[in-house]
């Protein structure tokens, strides 16, 4: 079977929040577990496509991991800015790990900024834990920027998340 990368389907939205949902939990990824504020966030795939392209990797009619594409700043961008795209909120289903549908996710969010008016960079944050995410990064020429490192709750100094960019 072939996987297919496109945007999101409203009658998906579901079905990857859950998705993601459950990555970000399973892989202990939530400081507050299923009490973590984010987790609604995370969830809420009909929110983050009224303000970016949410794509999705499918396999038939099955939706397998999906990612958000946010073209430039705006409302969904925690890092971008002029001149950069985002990429937010990869997750893959644990039962589809290990076919390259991260990756996928990750290319297709790069063709789309090269595709992209004014578009020089892709920036992304990432939890320093997310170990397989960031060999996918690199391995697509991403670089670490330590200089754009942050804290989304500050009051949480453990919580750091670090950065990445791709230069088009």
């Amino acid at each position: 079977m072939d996987i297919v990368i496109r945007s999101a389907e409203p009658g998906e939205y579901e079905t990857l929040g859950e998705i993601t949902g459950q990555a970000y939990l399973r892989d202990g990824l939530l400081t507050f577990g299923e009490d973590d504020t984010y987790l609604a966030v995370l969830k809420d795939v009909a929110g983050r496509a009224a303000a970016a392209e949410v794509l999705v990797a499918a396999d038939d009619d099955r939706v397998l991991g999906g990612v958000t594409f946010v073209p430039s700043p705006g409302p969904m961008a925690d890092i971008a800015g002029p001149g950069e795209a985002e990429i937010r909120m990869l997750a893959v289903g644990h039962d589809a790990r290990g076919r390259g549908i991260g990756e996928a996710l990750v290319r297709a969010c790069v063709e789309r900024a090269r595709a992209t008016d004014g578009c020089t960079r892709v920036v992304l944050s990432s939890l320093g834990i997310m170990h397989a995410a960031h060999r996918i990064y690199e391995r697509l020429g991403f670089v670490r920027t330590p200089e754009r490192d942050w804290q989304p709750l500050p009051d949480l100094e453990d919580l750091v998340l670090i950065t990445y960019e791709l230069t088009l």
